[in-house]
């Protein structure tokens, strides 16, 4: 190489496109968001009771909390238990197949308990249970 070549504008072409490597790494970022699932939380808090026999479950399920003043929480709102059927419905309409888990407070009423497990069944739940801590 000699010097006229930069003087006279000519340059080698050794710099690196870097447009292909940020191409994949926006359609790997889309990829991730695209592909990742939310863990959908109950919306309230709870002291769940211990027990010996929990078992894990799937991460894609339907939670409906119960407070320990008999209130009902899905998507961090409070619904009637009423309103308990039509929100599983449409819930299970956005992922079929999904359990309902519902997150009761150990100092809930189990008629409020039942009346909510009887209206996930009624919106065509599949699995319901009750979650607890393991000990």
């Amino acid at each position: 190489m000699n010097d006229n070549q930069f003087l006279n504008g000519e340059e080698d072409d050794n710099q690196i496109d870097m447009t292909p490597m940020l191409d994949v790494v926006f359609i790997m970022l889309i990829f991730f968001i695209v592909t990742s699932t939310f863990v959908k939380e109950a919306g309230v808090d709870v002291t769940r009771p211990n027990a010996e026999t929990a078992v894990q479950t799937e991460s894609n399920s339907i939670q409906v909390g119960i407070n320990a003043n008999n209130q009902i929480y899905m998507d961090d709102r409070e619904v009637d238990t009423r309103a308990v059927r039509a929100n599983v419905e449409r819930a299970l309409a956005e992922s079929p197949g999904a359990g309902v888990v519902i997150v009761a407070d150990q100092d809930s009423n189990t008629n409020t308990l039942i009346r909510v497990m009887d209206q996930a069944r009624l919106a065509g739940a599949e699995s319901v249970s009750v979650a607890s801590e393991s000990r």
